[in-house]
C-alpha cells in the first residue's frame, strides 16, 4: 500500500536527521482517506499517532496543532467554517474553481487589509511630518519596535498559531463549551502573566533600553527611548488580549471586525497626534511632542481591543470567570506556543536588527529604516498577508483530512499568486524609489536628505519583496502540517545570515549594507523551505510550473518597469514637482504600467492573471 502523509507523501528524512524532524504529519486524521476507529482517539480528539499502514508513532515526537495566521491586520475571509463538500475545489484548491475561489477571497481580504494599509501608511506620513527622522523618531522607533517584538514572542502570532486549531478542532467535533472554557482560561493566564511582563519592563525601562541603542546616541536620546517604552509596555497585554480574542472570531471565520480594527486603530493615533501634539513644548530636537505619539498608540491599542472583544457577541461567547487549570488542551496549546514563538520572534527580530544596527551608522538611520519598512509593507500587507491568510483555512481543513494532491495544488497557487502580485509591485518601487518616497513623506520636518537615507533602504528592500512573501507563505504551510520547528531553525540560519551579511557591510555601505542583510537572509530562508517543502511532497510541488509562470511574470514585470520609467520621466518634466505634479507624475507611470502588465500577463495565459481577471469582471457586471 501506498503510504502519504500530508506533507510528506512518502517522505523519508534525509541521512542522519531524526525522524521526528522529518516533514510528516503526525496530526489529526489519517493518510489518503484511511478510516480511523474513533475509539483510538483520546477525549474525542483525532489520533495524533497513527499513519495508515504504519507503526504508532512515539508521542514524543507529536508536535499538536495547525497554527494559523497572527492578529493584526492578517486577516481575511467571512463565514463560519463547514466542512467541504465534494472536492479540492471547495477548497481554494482544485483545478478550476479552487482557484478562482481563492483569488476571490484573496481580493476581498486585500480590500479590508488595504484600507488598514492606506490609513497606516498616512498615520506614517504625519508622524513624519512631524517628527522627521531625527534622533528622537528613532528613539521612538527602537522603543516601540521592543514592545512589539515581546508581543510577537508570547502573545500576538505565536499565541494564536497556538490557539486557534486547538479551538477550532473542539468546534468541528461539536464540543463548543470546552472550547469556551479553554478560551477563557488562557484570557486569564494572559492577564497575569503579560501583565507582569508588562509591569517588569516598565519598572526597568531605564536598564533595558539604552542596551539597543549604539554611540551614535546620546544620554538625552536614551531617556527618550526609555520614557517612551514605558508608556508603550501596556500594549503587550492588550494586544494578547486582542489576538485571543481574535483568534476566536478566526476559528469562526467572523473577520470583518479585526480586519477593520487596524483601520480604527490608525485612525484613533492620527487624531489623537494632531490634536495632542502642540500641548507638548520643548524638549530636545522637540522630542517632547514624540510622547503624543506613544500615548495615541496606547489609547488606540485599547480601542483596538474594545473593538474585537465586542465582536465575540455575535458568537455568544462569554468569558467564565475561572481557570480550568487541569484542562490538558492548555498545555497543548503552550507546548505549541515553544517553536512557534521561537520561529517568529526570530523572524520579527529582523526589524530590530536593522534598527539597532543602524545606531552604528547614525542617529537617523533607525526612522529611516522604519519609514522605508511601511512603503515595503503596503504590497506585502496588501497581497502575500492576503495569499496567505486566505489560503490558512484551507489549508488546515485539508491537513485534518490529509488531502495531499489539493493541499499540494493550494500551495502552488498561493506561491504563484503571490509572485503575480509582488514581482511587479517590487519592479515599480526600484525604478522609482526616489519619486514614491518624495511624494509619500517629503513635507514638514521630512526634508531632501530624508528622502535620500528612506530611498535608499527603500530600494533593496523592493528586492526583498518577493522572498518575504514567499516566506510568509511557506512557513505557515509547516504550521499546517504540525512541523514548527523545521521553519524555526531556518528561521535562526535566517537572523544568523542577516547579522553576519549587516556587520560586514554597514560600515563601507551604511544603510544599503544593513538592508542587503535582510535580502540576502530571505532569499536563504525562501530556497531553504522550499527545498524542506519538497523533500515532504515527495520532490512534487508544482516547481517546473511555478518557475515557468514566474519566468513569464517577471519579463511582464520588466515591461511595467520600463513604461513605468518613461511615462513619470515624460510627467515629471511636464508637471514639475509640486506635490500635485507628484500625483500625477506618480500615479500617471503606475497606471501606464499596470496596464501593461495586465494585459502582458493575459496575453502569456498565466492561469493566476486570467482568475483575477474573471474575478474583476464578475464584480464589474454585478455592480
Amino acid at each position: 500500500m501506498q503510504r502519504r502523509t500530508i506533507a510528506a507523501l512518502s517522505a523519508i528524512p534525509p541521512e542522519g536527521e531524526p525522524v521526528e524532524e522529518s516533514l510528516s504529519y503526525d496530526g489529526p486524521g489519517i493518510a489518503d482517506g484511511d478510516p480511523v476507529d474513533p475509539h483510538d482517539r483520546p477525549d474525542g480528539v483525532a489520533d495524533a499517532h497513527y499513519v495508515a499502514g504504519e507503526d504508532p508513532v512515539d508521542p514524543r515526537q507529536e508536535v499538536i496543532g495547525i497554527p494559523d495566521a497572527s492578529f493584526g491586520e492578517e486577516y481575511g475571509g467571512l463565514g463560519r467554517p463547514e466542512p467541504e463538500q465534494g472536492g479540492g475545489g471547495g477548497d481554494g484548491s482544485g483545478t478550476g474553481g479552487g482557484g478562482e475561489r481563492v483569488a476571490r477571497n484573496t481580493a476581498i481580504f486585500s480590500i479590508a487589509t488595504g484600507v488598514s494599509r492606506v490609513v497606516g501608511l498616512a498615520r506614517e506620513i504625519v508622524a513624519a511630518s512631524f517628527f522627521g527622522t531625527g534622533g528622537p523618531a528613532s528613539a521612538f522607533t527602537i522603543a516601540f519596535q521592543i514592545p512589539n517584538l515581546v508581543s510577537n514572542l508570547f502573545a500576538n502570532a505565536a499565541l494564536s498559531a497556538a490557539f486557534v486549531p486547538v479551538f477550532t478542532d473542539l468546534l468541528q467535533q461539536g464540543r463548543r463549551r470546552e472550547a469556551f472554557r479553554l478560551a477563557s482560561t488562557l484570557f486569564w493566564i494572559i492577564l497575569i502573566v503579560l501583565g507582569a511582563i508588562a509591569a517588569l519592563f516598565i519598572l526597568a525601562a531605564g536598564l533595558i533600553m539604552p542596551l539597543f541603542t549604539g554611540p551614535t546616541f546620546n544620554a538625552p536620546l536614551d531617556a527618550f527611548t526609555a520614557g517612551f517604552s514605558q508608556i508603550l509596555f501596556p500594549v503587550v497585554l492588550l494586544i494578547g488580549l486582542t489576538g485571543l480574542f481574535g483568534g476566536i472570531l478566526q476559528s469562526y471565520e467572523h473577520f470583518p471586525i479585526p480586519a477593520i480594527a487596524p483601520a480604527v486603530w490608525n485612525l484613533v493615533i492620527i487624531v489623537l497626534l494632531v490634536v495632542m501634539r502642540p500641548h507638548f513644548h520643548g524638549g530636545y530636537e522637540n522630542g517632547n511632542q514624540v510622547y503624543a505619539y506613544a500615548i495615541a498608540i496606547l489609547v488606540a491599542t485599547f480601542v483596538q481591543t474594545l473593538m474585537v472583544f465586542g465582536a465575540l457577541r455575535r458568537i455568544d461567547f462569554r468569558l467564565q470567570m475561572s481557570i480550568d487549570w487541569h484542562d490538558p488542551r492548555v498545555k497543548q496549546v503552550f507546548t505549541l506556543m515553544l517553536p512557534v514563538t521561537i520561529g517568529l520572534g526570530i523572524v520579527n527580530l529582523d526589524q530590530l536588527i536593522n534598527s539597532v544596527f543602524g545606531t552604528l551608522v547614525n542617529r537617523e538611520a533607525p526612522r529611516a529604516i522604519d519609514n522605508a519598512f511601511r512603503i515595503y509593507m503596503l504590497p506585502q500587507g496588501l497581497f502575500s498577508v492576503a495569499v496567505a491568510t486566505v489560503l490558512f483555512p484551507t489549508l488546515s481543513r485539508m491537513a485534518s483530512r490529509r488531502d495531499v494532491r489539493n493541499m499540494r495544488r493550494t500551495i502552488g497557487i498561493g506561491m504563484r499568486q503571490i509572485n503575480l502580485l509582488l514581482i511587479p509591485s517590487a519592479v515599480f518601487m526600484l525604478v522609482l524609489t526616489t519619486p514614491i518616497v518624495r511624494l509619500v513623506f517629503e513635507r514638514g520636518r521630512f526634508d531632501a536628505r530624508s528622502t535620500d537615507l528612506v530611498s535608499e533602504a527603500l530600494f533593496w528592500f523592493a528586492i526583498s519583496l518577493p522572498f518575504g512573501g514567499l516566506n510568509l507563505l511557506l512557513t505557515r504551510v509547516f504550521f499546517s502540517v504540525q512541523r514548527p520547528w523545521i521553519p524555526t531553525r531556518l528561521a535562526a540560519l535566517n537572523i544568523i545570515v542577516d547579522i553576519i551579511v549587516s556587520i560586514g557591510l554597514y560600515k563601507p555601505l551604511g544603510i544599503a549594507g544593513l538592508i542587503i542583510g535582510t535580502v540576502a537572509a530571505n532569499a536563504v530562508m525562501t530556497a531553504l523551505q522550499y527545498h524542506r517543502l519538497r523533500i515532504g511532497f515527495d520532490g512534487r510541488l508544482e516547481g517546473a510550473q511555478t518557475t515557468m509562470i514566474t519566468a513569464r511574470i517577471l519579463l511582464a514585470s520588466a515591461l511595467l518597469g520600463g513604461v513605468s520609467w518613461v511615462m513619470w520621466t515624460i510627467l515629471h518634466r511636464l508637471f514639475g514637482a509640486s506635490l500635485p505634479a507628484q500625483i500625477i507624475s506618480v500615479g500617471g507611470a503606475a497606471a501606464a504600467g499596470l496596464v501593461v502588465y495586465a494585459r502582458a500577463v493575459l496575453a502569456m495565459r498565466i492561469p493566476e492573471a486570467h482568475q483575477v481577471n474573471r474575478l474583476i469582471r464578475t464584480q464589474l457586471g454585478r455592480a
